[in-house]
């Protein structure tokens, strides 16, 4: 026990003071279940002082009971998973008027045109919450937020009118059924949509707009800022001139993706990709418009 104790001290003290460089050099020579071992002890260490917070803290208790009340609400229904890719131009979007909507970080923005707005609306990346929680705030639907974005939020706010923050993390990758515990971005605030239907009892999660291709290249998470129009999103205002975004990790959202799958096959639903010209390939591809015959 203690030389077992002291090799996960010593792999600790390696993820936290190896360069990236030497950090890749190890992982090809240390056997892949070792360095699986290594990094998931790591990731867990590192939680712990999250932990009293993350469920003891009032604005998260309320959350974890709101969660708890949503549990099966939608049992045996399907639910539209709308992302905000340029695709979202081309699709009727007026068709989801009285279908559950999940929307995503700034969809906000299409509110006014469409006429309607989506039944929730989902946030992980700490860099929106930041320059636009005032248009947060002002949003009257039901909200899921990072729990390590509650720092944006005033304490002055009554507690009906805070988000519903979900305790969320970078690390420990899986698939939750239960959203009332950690849960596993991904990579996507996509992912945090998916599990969160999937607790709420969604039979089929349909995604739209989720075109998993952007023009805007670079380190994948690296924060960027922009200089002019989005061409990556559905407005070029979006994340227009001025605002921080940072460049996506396709592949680590393909591996929460894979687990989604899975999760939904395994307990007899699904999740289908309405996508038009999409990019993705983890779900099967329906068409969108066969879904209103």
């Amino acid at each position: 026990m203690k030389a077992c104790a002291e090799f996960i001290e010593a792999m600790i003290n390696f993820f936290r003071l190896s360069s990236p460089p030497m950090k890749q050099t190890l992982k090809q020579i240390i056997p892949q279940p070792v360095w699986a071992f290594s990094r998931d002890t790591f990731d867990a260490i590192r939680r712990i002082p999250q932990l009293p917070a993350a469920y003891l803290h009032l604005w998260r208790r309320e959350s974890i009971k709101r969660l708890t009340e949503l549990k099966n609400i939608h049992k045996g229904k399907r639910a539209f998973i709308i992302g905000n890719g340029p695709s979202l131009k081309q699709t009727d979007l007026g068709k989801l008027k009285n279908e559950i909507t999940f929307g995503m970080n700034r969809i906000y923005l299409a509110f006014p045109e469409w006429g309607f707005t989506t039944t929730y609306l989902c946030i992980t990346n700490d860099l929106v919450v930041e320059q636009f929680v005032d248009d947060i705030n002002a949003l009257t639907i039901p909200k899921f937020i990072a729990w390590r974005s509650h720092r944006h939020f005033s304490s002055q706010l009554p507690i009906t009118r805070l988000p519903t923050f979900v305790y969320t993390t970078y690390t420990g990758p899986r698939f939750t059924r239960d959203v009332r515990g950690r849960v596993w971005e991904g990579a996507t605030v996509t992912n945090l949509a998916l599990q969160l239907a999937f607790h709420m009892g969604i039979e089929q999660a349909i995604l739209i707009g989720v075109d998993h291709n952007f023009t805007s290249t670079g380190d994948a998470n690296k924060t960027v800022v922009s200089q002019g129009d989005d061409p990556n999103h559905f407005m070029p205002n979006y994340f227009g001139k001025g605002v921080k975004w940072q460049l996506p990790d396709l592949d680590t959202s393909e591996i929460g993706y894979a687990f989604a799958r899975e999760a939904y096959r395994n307990a007899g639903r699904e999740v289908v990709d309405a996508t038009v010209g999409g990019k993705l390939t983890v779900f099967p591809k329906v068409d969108y418009n066969s879904l209103f015959v």
